[in-house]
């Protein structure tokens, strides 16, 4: 099975959003910040491992404890996905941080930044 199958994207999408269902309403855990997000799941084509990689929004120190609380409640975690998905082997997860989001924030800031220096340059221009 090739790595970019229907059948894998489809299994990808299903994990995701099971995943994200389980994250939001039963992990009891503090650690896990409550404006947690799986932003993409990769499963292997042999669906043994699972890579989750999960978006906090909050400080640096909000996402290391989610995901130091999400690698903790990872057997609850296995075992709800077991149960909603109808899957031959449950995946071993993987939760990884993912920092796009933040990075998409601080370029689209840098680009704001830049139009108004341009556009402060255009004006003091036309008043010369």
């Amino acid at each position: 099975m090739r790595k970019n199958s229907i059948k894998n994207t489809r299994v990808n999408a299903e994990v995701q959003r099971e995943l994200s269902s389980i994250i939001r309403s039963g992990i009891k855990d503090p650690r896990v910040a409550p404006m947690t997000s799986v932003v993409a799941v990769e499963v292997a084509p042999d669906l043994k491992t699972c890579r989750a990689y999960i978006s906090v929004l909050g400080e640096e120190k909000a996402l290391k404890d989610t995901i130091a609380g999400l690698k903790n409640a990872e057997g609850y975690i296995r075992r709800e996905l077991a149960h909603k998905l109808n899957m031959r082997n449950t995946p071993e997860i993987r939760f990884i941080a993912d920092q796009s989001i933040e990075y998409g924030v601080n370029i689209s800031r840098k680009i704001d930044e830049v139009t108004r220096d341009l556009d402060n340059g255009a004006e003091e221009q036309d008043e010369d």
